[in-house]
């Protein structure tokens, strides 16, 4: 296990679960259930990166699915 301010060089894997919220998880490690890899992997750097890009809505997808319903 690491802690927060220890440096990390392993690599990661962008994660996401069935609202469409993004994580990283270590490659190396089983994925909690409900979440998948998304195919984007590398530095934690990298993965944080790649999640700002990505993900521009911070709502669960059924709160988005739900707000256009209305």
């Amino acid at each position: 296990m690491h802690h927060a301010d220890a440096p990390d060089d392993g690599t990661y894997v962008v994660v996401n679960n069935d609202e469409e919220q993004y994580s990283i998880w270590q490659d190396d490690q089983p994925l909690p259930p409900g979440w998948h890899r998304t195919g984007e992997r590398g530095s934690r750097a990298h993965c944080l990166d790649h999640i700002a890009r990505v993900w521009t809505d911070m709502r669960p997808a059924s709160a988005r699915r739900h707000a256009q319903e209305l």
